[in-house]
């Protein structure tokens, strides 16, 4: 019989270039890898939400102690000045109480930093033991290196039941303007706003401390996870890239041979399937028919005769349908006499059932092509002319078959109205024709525009390896 060709099932992906010991080490490294990050990721983002919650709860329970020492002074200086406010209230002149109470407050000291401040409802200064000559001054407008209006706001916050207020101020242990947390109240016999602050510079500073240990810890926890991580993945790597190194060898070649049995067992499949219904099923419903019309004949009741002309009628359907299904599972013509004449019959049908006209330029070997490659190829042209025929408006199509001792070459195009790159490149029947080509291992391609027309090119290698083009099988079937 001389040589025949056999298909490689190894798939050609230009973008995609990798062996398959390379995909079954990505699969099975992949997803370790996601799962060590995501654990890893969670344990630091966990750790820092801990860490960050602690240093949030140290810095309140220090600010809250703060918050209660100044409700503690404001409530001392208030009691040491109630007598004085009673004294008022019993008919004292208001300059000497007012005299008195500014002596008083102007007395009251605690730490290295703390005093008391008195202004009136105008924001103007009449007590600031530290800063003596403030006394006096308007500083309704004065603002803090923030742009916070200081006095209007402990104002504002007095005047509402009192509260607490954090603004910039001048220490007076340095000089500086650093962060200062004010308690204010009002004394409303005087229509005074007094208060007290500390300050919590030195608060900010236990807390930078305190989160620059904490992200010293959180660094050296994600090195060491990262780390361990890496010697993880390294020896995983190392065994299955030893364990599969001659396991994958093995398997590309079972899945080449595997790729080749399948579709050649469905073609053995569906030509059994065909022989059976051509001269199994179809000779007995032929037969049946005759001896409907036998009977007919011979027996004159009209009720039997119209019975048995609906079973007529019935009968030459299912002989049209199994005939029908014949031809789709397995076409006669390409089965018969090959792929060439079964193309061109295809060809001939489309100018016989429309206005369209075709040029052909089929170009194969004397020896037959392996018949999945035959199938694959008399489908794909099937599929291309029917959606010709239905969508594309054409009024001629091409088609160019070449085969060449390393690969056979299938060129089909038309001059219809086309498609846009983006709306039925997806196609269920593309997909069909994409999956039948690369399950062979072949390369498809589509291109089209919009009233340019669309081309088709499908592309099969073919090694010439004497006794291995045919399944043993198929060969003894076709013959």
């Amino acid at each position: 019989m001389g040589c025949r060709y056999h298909f490689t099932t190894t798939r050609i992906d230009i973008t995609v270039n990798l062996s398959l010991k390379a995909k079954i080490l990505l699969l099975t490294v992949l997803p370790l890898i996601a799962l060590s990050l995501t654990i890893s990721w969670l344990y630091q983002r966990q750790a820092k939400e801990l860490a960050y919650q602690q240093v949030a709860v140290f810095e309140e329970n220090l600010m809250a102690g703060r918050r209660e020492a100044l409700k503690n002074y404001t409530l001392l200086a208030m009691n040491s000045i109630s007598p004085t406010l009673e004294q008022l209230e019993n008919g004292m002149e208001r300059s000497s109480a007012e005299y008195r109470i500014k002596h008083q407050l102007r007395g009251m000291r605690y730490g290295s930093d703390g005093y008391f401040f008195v202004y009136t409802q105008a924001g103007t200064n009449i007590v600031h033991p530290t800063q003596p000559h403030l006394e006096g001054q308007d500083l309704i407008d004065l603002q803090d290196e923030n742009g916070q209006f200081v006095i209007r706001d402990l104002l504002d916050i007095a005047e509402s039941g009192g509260g607490f207020y954090q603004y910039l101020w001048r220490k007076p242990t340095d000089g500086n303007d650093v962060n200062k947390l004010g308690y204010v109240i009002q004394i409303p016999a005087l229509g005074w706003m007094m208060g007290t602050g500390l300050y919590v510079d030195d608060i900010a500073k236990e807390i930078a401390l305190m989160e620059q240990k904490v992200a010293n810890n959180v660094r050296k926890s994600f090195w060491a996870s990262t780390i361990l991580l890496i010697v993880t993945l390294t020896t995983v790597v190392l065994i299955v890239t030893l364990v599969n190194m001659h396991t994958t060898q093995l398997a590309d070649q079972h899945l080449q041979q595997l790729a080749n049995r399948f579709v050649s067992f469905q073609v053995i499949q569906r030509r059994h399937f065909a022989r059976e219904l051509h001269d199994g099923i179809n000779q007995l419903l032929v037969s049946a028919k005759l001896r409907l019309n036998l009977a007919n004949k011979q027996w004159p009741e009209r009720q039997a005769l119209e019975h048995q002309t609906k079973a007529v009628e019935q009968l030459d359907i299912a002989i049209q349908e199994v005939r029908r299904i014949s031809h789709n599972l397995l076409p006669v013509l390409l089965d018969d006499l090959g792929l060439e004449a079964a193309l061109h019959g295809l060809l001939d049908e489309l100018e016989e059932q429309s206005d369209i006209t075709t040029r052909r330029r089929i170009r194969l070997p004397r020896e037959r092509l392996p018949d999945a490659i035959e199938m694959t190829v008399y489908r794909l042209v099937q599929e291309a002319l029917t959606n010709i025929h239905k969508h594309a408006q054409a009024t001629q199509v091409s088609l160019s078959l070449t085969a060449s001792a390393q690969q056979l070459v299938l060129t089909m195009g038309d001059n219809g109205c086309g498609f846009a790159s983006d709306e039925d490149s997806s196609g269920v029947g593309l997909m069909n024709m994409r999956e039948r080509v690369e399950l062979l291992g072949g390369k498809f391609s589509v291109r089209s525009r919009r009233s340019k027309g669309t081309l088709i090119k499908a592309a099969f290698l073919l090694n010439p390896e004497p006794g291995l083009a045919r399944d043993p099988e198929l060969s003894k079937e076709s013959k």
